[in-house]
């Protein structure tokens, strides 16, 4: 198995015949252990395994513990590279929305440009995460063309449906973002196979089900099936953010895993950009919901 986020399902991050930690002794907030089923505490087909620090500690039986100048990934990196992409996403944001105006004669080259931005931004993101390494400057790339988008969208919403709808959708994301980071710490929530396997189970039915929704509204006009508006759309925006909620729990595992048993300090990269998506999953889930509540008023 393999982490919803495909930056993850790759090197250190995952292994090949199961989802990364989930044979080791500990649970979530926990300090890992060194076993056979940890990606970075394997000799054999783990590409950080020729760390000889790693190498050290595993011979002596105790997880992985290396100085910091070693070049492995730090909480300190996570933190600032996810900064740096969230930063570089909220500027673009900000400009698209003060220099892409939505009024009646300009909301169609404004949401054109919103949408290429998007496509963009999609087809970046798909390259870096079948590429073997992190690229800052195409993850950076990404959250700018990223930025253009949700600043367009966003700026549509809080315009022409409802006043205030990206500052709540944003409060929203980052009261959902602290919640399952405490409950992930205090070790509420048990980042297992079982819970892998139940939200990836979930994902994939919520996916196939909007692409269904997407594909009888273009080709029957309307709402398609009405799971993106009215009530449906309402109880399904939950979900959402519901599932988004659960994917940062599987990617605050994937971090703490890669910081504990060795990954190199350029995955840091590939932590940021894995985070940027799922925040922007959540984001746009509310931005969906507010747009639903104020509209049916």
């Amino acid at each position: 198995m393999r982490s919803r986020n495909p930056v993850f399902s790759r090197r250190g991050f995952s292994r090949d015949n199961g989802y990364a930690g989930f044979n080791a002794a500990p649970q979530a907030g926990g300090p890992a252990v060194a076993t056979q089923g940890n990606p970075y505490a394997q000799p054999t087909g783990n590409p950080y395994a020729q760390n000889p620090y790693a190498q050290q500690d595993l011979q002596q039986g105790a997880p992985p513990q290396a100085p910091a100048t070693t070049g492995r990934m730090t909480m300190d990196d996570v933190v600032l590279r996810t900064a740096t992409t969230l930063g570089t996403l909220i500027v673009t944001a900000a400009l698209a929305w003060a220099l892409l105006p939505v009024d009646d004669a300009h909301i169609g080259r404004s949401y054109g440009i919103g949408i290429g931005a998007a496509l963009i931004g999609m087809v970046l993101a798909f390259v870096q995460s079948f590429k073997r390494t992190a690229s800052p400057a195409l993850i950076l790339s990404y959250a700018a063309f990223e930025g253009v988008f949700l600043g367009v969208v966003s700026s549509i919403v809080d315009n022409r449906i409802a006043s205030g709808a990206a500052m709540q959708a944003v409060i929203g994301t980052m009261a959902v973002f602290a919640a399952v980071l405490v409950a992930y710490k205090a070790g509420w929530i048990r980042v297992n196979r079982r819970f892998y396997g139940f939200v990836m189970a979930a994902a994939l039915g919520f996916v196939l089900l909007m692409m269904v929704n997407m594909l009888f509204a273009v080709f029957g006009g309307g709402d398609g099936l009405g799971f993106r508006s009215g009530g449906l759309g309402i109880f399904f925006g939950v979900i959402g953010v519901i599932l988004g909620a659960c994917f940062l729990a599987l990617d605050f595992k994937q971090v703490e895993d890669g910081i504990a048993y060795g990954a190199p300090k350029n995955e840091a990269w590939l932590a940021a950009f894995g985070l940027t998506l799922t925040l922007v999953w959540i984001y746009m889930e509310f931005l969906r919901i507010i747009a639903i509540l104020n509209s049916n008023d």
